[in-house]
């Protein structure tokens, strides 16, 4: 008898173990019945047919979303690629719905989320390159910086960009990193750490009244590379002000003007930009520099929060190298995700 509690009758009558197979056949057989011959099949799920065209019309004209009330369009933009999550929900919906018009209609925000993202979900890292770069805010509250700074440095860049370093644990870093780095500098709270010599270190002025960027000439085996490491200003979503990030762009224009007037051919910026390559309050630095993540990335390559990474904020950017690989590194003791590139410096090769 207990055996019989397992058994369930087969579609030849017979008795058998129910198999995940027929389960499923007999949900999509429940799904679908009832369609063929049913004129209401057009004429249900007008609503959600109405969504989906609204969905496709957000990503369409994100760039058009006006900034002036609350930066919503910057809003958008951040997390513009979760906008997709919605197509399977709208499918399941005009599925139970039985409505071929909200089918047809959901095309349309299917198509436009894949001509955006679809390149990122596909696989383009290389087995090249000739110098790893690194960059992680470390977060000023990490309860163990020690720990931090010795699994960013296990993961062998030449180049490791820190933002957000506390005045108290910056002699944690140093002498954590003292073994693998022998050359680096700190310009307020962010700092970079060599493998190779660094001349003409100084801060960049990102018009903050403090000092959270700066640039260095790093003398690599295939010729000097000017490498910038920056930390834009935080934004705030708030119920009355909305997406507040006026000073983040403000230093984000004056960072492009920085890199702009930059003498040397090859570039590389390391930071956190707190802000998304499609964020057009960015256009200044973006503009200029190409995303490694998007230029030889795998998926999204989302850094925060870590707990659960919704947006690349944290960003690696070039001019004049090529990228060959890039990625997220494992969680640290920080709210941020650390992120790590390989380039070639040497195009001509």
């Amino acid at each position: 008898m207990a055996q019989q509690a397992y058994m369930t009758e087969t579609d030849n009558g017979g008795s058998g173990p129910e198999r995940p197979g027929s389960r499923l056949r007999r949900l999509a057989h429940r799904l679908l019945h009832g369609w063929r011959g049913d004129p209401r099949i057009w004429r249900r799920g007008i609503v959600l047919a109405v969504l989906a065209l609204l969905l496709a019309l957000v990503m369409l004209v994100h760039s058009r979303i006006p900034n002036r009330v609350g930066n919503l369009g910057s809003l958008s933009e951040t997390f513009l690629p979760w906008l997709g999550v919605a197509v399977p929900v709208l499918l399941v919906l005009a599925l139970v719905r039985k409505s071929a018009t909200a089918l047809v209609a959901l095309l349309l925000p299917a198509i436009v989320w894949l001509n955006l993202f679809g390149g990122l979900l596909t696989d383009k890292t290389g087995s090249g390159g000739d110098l790893m770069v690194a960059t992680h805010n470390v977060n000023a509250e990490n309860p163990d910086p020690a720990a931090t700074a010795t699994d960013v440095a296990a993961s062998g860049a030449d180049l490791l960009a820190l933002e957000e370093l506390p005045a108290t644990a910056l002699p944690v870093y140093e002498k954590a990193l003292a073994g693998t780095y022998r050359h680096h500098a700190v310009v307020g709270t962010v700092g970079l750490w060599s493998k190779y010599p660094m001349t003409d270190v100084r801060a960049v002025d990102i018009k903050l009244g403090w000092k959270r960027a700066m640039r260095a000439t790093v003398a690599t085996p295939q010729g000097p590379v000017a490498v910038y490491v920056a930390h834009m200003p935080s934004v705030r979503v708030k119920m009355k002000a909305g997406f507040t990030a006026r000073q983040r762009d403000k230093s984000a224009d004056a960072l492009g003007e920085a890199i702009a007037d930059e003498r040397l051919p090859r570039v590389v910026l390391l930071g956190d930009l707190n802000g998304t390559m499609n964020d057009r309050s960015l256009n200044a630095v973006t503009s200029q520099l190409r995303s490694t993540q998007g230029a030889a990335g795998s998926g999204f390559g989302f850094s925060w929060p870590a707990s659960f990474p919704m947006a690349r904020i944290d960003q690696i950017m070039v001019r004049g190298v090529e990228p060959e690989s890039s990625w997220t590194l494992p969680r640290t003791g920080s709210d941020h995700l650390p992120v790590a590139a390989r380039v070639k410096l040497d195009t001509g090769a």
